[in-house]
């Protein structure tokens, strides 16, 4: 039998989100758009607009607003000819959320994804992102999973990231990362865009969206490729360390939701400042992830956390799995 405070929880904190313009319903085909805010990566550019004429789904628009780059990238998309499908501008503009902005309000898609000029889309990731999108039409996002490459585009790792919950974005248990994630512009126009006023505001544009329309969907697939190299904004750590702690202490909606809420919050803050704070010792590693683990228990059970707190941990899952497999083979 269902517990009634749980289920009072949950009801207060469906009440608790604002309520947001239904999503208008989408056309047979729909037009999905790709605005590509630019800035002197020339040398990556192409890569970035090829992944996208490349995809095998189509219609698809694909704008690229670059900030009067003074490398060779003008001369890179002069390169595509007059390809429909490509639409360019290269003037002054006031930085990479006044050219996302003037992007997609010139989009005219109702699925949109904003790229870097650095990353670039893996095969299949728009067919998908828009079945996704018309099998669910009350999502406002979809995300998937992203592979870090390095300047040269050779494989560096893969990031998976967990299931979606409004709490568990919050705690940081999953990670919408931009270039794997895919939105309904509606949706992005009627939040106002990404904020001028935050470095980071990819993730605190994404805050406002799940505030307004919570319904998302992670999908357990690799849609794109991160390119990491030394130029790249996620260098300078002590901006995306404070205007993450601004964003989520002045979003109105947490301020006012349940306060389980901001102690997931509270969480995510202290998971954030490990990835992007100073080099911690291992003692203060230990001592901090305790702590998120007290504001928002289920972070225990995520892949790293349980490894560094909870002693043989590594040792007991091993052996737990070794007997499984001997279970399930004398049980053929």
């Amino acid at each position: 039998m269902s517990n009634p405070k749980c289920l009072m929880s949950k009801v207060q904190s469906l009440k608790s989100f604002p309520v947001a313009p239904e999503l208008s319903a989408l056309p047979e085909r729909p037009l999905v758009s790709i605005v590509i805010p630019s800035y002197n990566q020339g040398r990556f550019i192409r890569e970035t607009i090829e992944s996208c004429l490349q995809q095998d789904y189509r219609p698809i628009e694909i704008l690229v607003v670059d900030g009067a780059s003074t490398d060779e990238t003008v001369d890179v998309l002069k390169s595509f000819g007059d390809i429909p499908e490509l639409q360019w501008v290269s003037e002054p503009d006031d930085g990479v959320q006044d050219a996302v902005n003037k992007g997609v309000n010139r989009a005219k898609g109702d699925i949109c994804a904003i790229q870097s000029s650095d990353d670039y889309y893996l095969p299949g990731a728009f067919a998908e992102a828009v079945k996704l999108f018309k099998d669910n039409p009350d999502k406002g996002l979809i995300y998937a999973d992203t592979i870090k490459v390095d300047a040269e585009g050779q494989e560096l790792s893969r990031f998976v990231t967990g299931p979606y919950s409004f709490t568990k974005f919050l705690s940081k248990r999953t990670v919408v990362l931009q270039p794997a994630a895919f939105f309904r512009r509606e949706a992005f126009l009627a939040v106002g865009g990404w904020s001028k006023e935050f470095f980071n505001a990819d993730t605190e544009c994404w805050l406002r969206m799940l505030s307004q329309y919570p319904a998302a969907l992670k999908v357990d697939a690799f849609w794109a490729c991160r390119r990491m190299h030394p130029e790249q904004r996620d260098g300078q750590k002590d901006k995306i360390l404070r205007d993450y702690e601004r964003m989520t202490e002045e979003n109105e909606v947490l301020r006012a939701g349940p306060r389980r809420w901001r102690r997931a919050a509270q969480c995510g803050r202290i998971r954030h400042t490990l990835r992007y704070g100073v080099e911690f010792s291992l003692p203060e590693r230990k001592r901090m992830l305790w702590k998120a683990v007290r504001y928002w228990p289920p972070v225990l059970f995520d892949p790293g956390v349980a490894g560094m707190l909870v002693p043989y941990y590594y040792a007991v899952r091993r052996r737990l799995q070794k007997l499984k497999r001997k279970i399930l083979y004398y049980a053929l």
